[in-house]
């Protein structure tokens, strides 16, 4: 994220928490109820969206891992396409030499 989202996303909540608080006034609530349950809202809101970060972060949904692993795999694939067939081969053997010994062991 770069720092004019954070400086957008932070005025958008200010801006949603005074929103908020005019709607309820006009509602009919007094001016503290008004601010009361405006902070109810904005507060509530904020801790949702803490916790949809926290769960992207948990379960390795960022922007960071998912380019990480597609890099990760566009190297592989490419290194793949340069191997000899005789490389590929013994490759291919070692493999099959592994999941045999797991297999048994």
């Amino acid at each position: 994220m770069r720092r004019i989202d954070a400086i957008g996303i932070t005025l958008g909540f200010l801006t949603a928490g005074g929103l908020a608080y005019i709607v309820l006034k006009i509602a009919g609530l007094e001016g503290m109820q008004a601010g009361i349950w405006s902070q109810l809202l904005l507060v509530g809101g904020l801790i949702g969206w803490v916790a949809t970060y926290v769960l992207r972060v948990g379960g390795h949904k960022m922007t960071y891992h998912q380019q990480r692993g597609a890099y990760e795999e566009a190297f592989l694939k490419k290194r793949l396409e340069e191997l000899t067939p005789e490389e590929l081969a013994k490759l291919q053997t070692e493999i099959e030499e592994e999941e045999r010994m797991k297999a048994e062991g």
